[in-house]
């Protein structure tokens, strides 16, 4: 199916996606779509023949666990809603723990990279043919950005991907821009990926903006698509002719005007790298599989993703192999998009807290992961900060004990709250 050029749909800017011109299709972020009702924007957009592909982002396909047949099932609610041809998601595990391991189960609040090992393949096939089976359309999955490798991969990504589509039959979204942050975060060579990928499994493309600081590529989906981005699309582009092209932009909008140069800037790049007529290339062989290995290969996927995930976001040591300081790195970020996210679904507590909720916020979340999303997150912020007598103006206090006890509970925390909380402190602590 030909998809054409698109843009990532969101209500901060869905008047200026409907007013943009030649726009063929746009992606939604699945988990912000309720599923029985749509945006007004989005049911215009249906009504001009515009196609709208739901793109998930908290199923953690590549997890140790099945998926929750819940959350498939809200994926599927939503694609019959939308009258989509396909749905998207990532190749990533988005949280760790639980039966398999005995442990809480940990929430990064973010993708994460599956290692490209044969045994998180194994778990990560059986995952898609899961989701597959639940899904009313076909099902496409993204190459994702990593700020951190995995020590003792198997498999380079371009391999991983060809396996994976081998086994199951899945599509492939390609992150022109994730290739390129791997390419300055991990040293791979967005070229030798594409050699080693099925291009003709692509469903579609995207094409974001980042920012590198301090030797370290941060896909932000928040800046402007760089030049080396737009050379990998090029890249791309030599090898097949995409179904569709998507720009994504998550944050810190720019003007109408600037989105439709950045759109006119994928048009270019496209048309430019074309190949000749009848231009081909060899794809690279498979790798060969180890003749026998041992069972339990999501029991040990999981134990290994649950000692990163814990060293993440809970302050344990960090697995052998890791590079500490790029562990440092990841970890930081994961924090400051908890603080962001929470700012979003909280707005009221950046207003009660001022200048100081960052700070607080960062402090809060450097040792107490989160478990059970952001709104919950952001609940559990306020109590620690009233437990604690925090914050010392007592006007400040006042209006975070009212914003609490009108989400949370009849009253402020207090002994017995302290008790439960501390209770809950240790067994994470464990």
């Amino acid at each position: 199916m030909k998809l054409g050029i698109g843009i990532g749909w969101r209500p901060e800017i869905a008047d200026a996606v409907e007013a943009l011109p030649g726009i063929d299709w746009v992606e939604a972020v699945a988990e912000n779509l309720c599923a029985d009702h749509l945006p007004d924007s989005l049911v215009r957009l249906r009504e001009r023949g515009v196609t709208v592909v739901p793109h998930g982002v908290s199923l953690g396909l590549g997890g140790a666990d099945r998926p929750d047949p819940g959350r498939l099932a809200g994926l599927a609610a939503r694609a019959e809603l939308l009258g989509t041809p396909l749905v998207t998601e990532h190749i990533a595990f988005v949280r760790a723990g639980g039966p398999l391991t005995a442990s809480p189960v940990l929430e990064a609040g973010h993708l994460l990279p599956v290692p490209r090992t044969w045994d998180a393949l194994e778990a990560l096939c059986e995952n898609v043919r899961i989701a597959q089976d639940s899904l009313p359309v076909p099902l496409a999955l993204e190459n994702i950005a990593a700020l951190i490798s995995w020590p003792g991969e198997e498999l380079t990504e371009g391999q991983f991907l060809a396996e994976l589509v081998e086994r199951t039959g899945v599509r492939l979204l390609i992150d022109v821009a994730n290739l390129h942050t791997n390419h300055v975060n991990r040293g791979e060579d967005p070229a030798t990926a594409l050699d080693e990928l099925p291009v003709e499994a692509i469903a579609y493309v995207h094409v974001a903006g980042g920012v590198e600081k301090d030797g370290v590529w941060h896909d932000t989906h928040a800046h402007p698509v760089t030049r080396p981005v737009l050379d990998v699309l090029a890249e791309l582009r030599s090898r097949v002719d995409p179904p569709g092209v998507l720009l994504e932009r998550d944050d810190d909008f720019p003007p109408a005007g600037e989105l439709a140069g950045e759109l006119t800037a994928i048009r270019t790049t496209l048309a430019a790298a074309a190949p000749a007529s009848g231009a081909s290339r060899n794809r690279a062989a498979r790798p060969p599989e180890p003749a026998a290995r041992p069972a339990g290969a999501r029991d040990r996927t999981a134990v290994a993703q649950t000692a990163l995930l814990s060293a993440l976001v809970a302050g344990t040591p960090a697995p052998d192999g890791f590079d500490h300081r790029r562990l440092r790195v990841q970890s930081r970020a994961l924090a400051a998009k908890r603080a962001d996210v929470v700012a979003k679904v909280a707005p009221e507590l950046p207003g009660i807290l001022g200048d100081g909720y960052r700070p607080a916020f960062l402090a809060y979340a450097g040792n107490r992961p989160m478990s059970a999303g952001y709104r919950r997150d952001a609940l559990d912020f306020a109590e620690r900060l009233l437990i604690e007598g925090r914050p010392a103006d007592d006007a400040a206090r006042r209006r975070l004990t009212r914003w609490w006890q009108e989400r949370a509970a009849a009253r402020p925390p207090r002994r017995g709250a302290r008790l439960v909380h501390a209770a809950r402190t240790a067994l994470l602590g464990k």
